[in-house]
């Protein structure tokens, strides 16, 4: 089977907001291939970020596709705000919805593409029964809610098992993952099959955000193509 594409998704919970024009404009100019936005509620998650003026915000900088992770209590009362904003990925925690189907459902028939989680201490058989309407899986290697959290390695076992479920589709499914990604943890989750890589602090917190992101893609490329 043809190997998914690697890329890479500088979340801005850890740019500088005094900027974030600039910030975003420099990731995408420094080859990233998405910008990640994290939103938080205050509820689900105790710490509060952003909403959808900020994702519009950023809408409007960039070209490249915006990939909204809603860290949020009942998602199905306001997803539609967030693809209003401009969202082009909408990823939402199934441990946190009422109608996990009947919201993919809903994200999908809008025109983008569909993603759905669950914390670390959450089974993925959550929303397995779901994949034939999934775009995106996203394995939380951290906890959701905060940033520069480091990587959970008893994680990777549940990549893989996921992995191995998305084989079994007939449809593309990105395998995405988010919290404590470097070039270590880039290398062992690809090779167990993630193709998508969100990394906040390894990127923004760098003077060079290009000479990182390819530092991950190379990473992620050798662990994908490692037997």
């Amino acid at each position: 089977m043809k190997s998914k594409k690697i890329e890479i998704a500088p979340s801005i919970l850890a740019a500088d907001f005094r900027n974030l024009e600039r910030e975003v404009k420099a990731a995408q100019d420094s080859g990233a291939d998405r910008i990640h936005c994290d939103i938080m509620d205050g509820n689900f998650v105790p710490n509060i970020s952003f909403g959808p003026i900020v994702v519009e915000a950023v809408k409007k900088s960039v070209t490249i596709p915006l990939d909204v992770h809603l860290m949020i209590t009942r998602p199905e009362k306001c997803y539609n705000e967030f693809i209003d904003a401009g969202a082009d990925i909408l990823t939402f925690h199934a441990e946190a919805c009422n109608d996990s189907a009947a919201l993919l459902e809903s994200i999908r028939k809008r025109g983008i593409k569909a993603g759905i989680t669950v914390n670390p201490d959450i089974p993925i058989d959550l929303f397995l029964p779901y994949l034939d309407t999934i775009d995106q899986i996203l394995i939380m290697t951290v906890y959701a809610g905060y940033g520069g959290q480091k990587f959970i390695d008893e994680m990777l076992s549940k990549v893989e098992r996921t992995a191995d479920c998305i084989k079994k589709m007939n449809h593309q499914i990105d395998l995405q993952v988010d919290g404590g990604i470097n070039k270590e943890t880039a290398f062992l989750c690809a090779q167990k099959g993630v193709n998508v890589f969100v990394s906040g602090s390894y990127i923004f917190n760098a003077a060079d955000y290009r000479d990182r992101i390819l530092i991950l893609k190379q990473s992620a490329e050798s662990g994908m193509n490692d037997d």
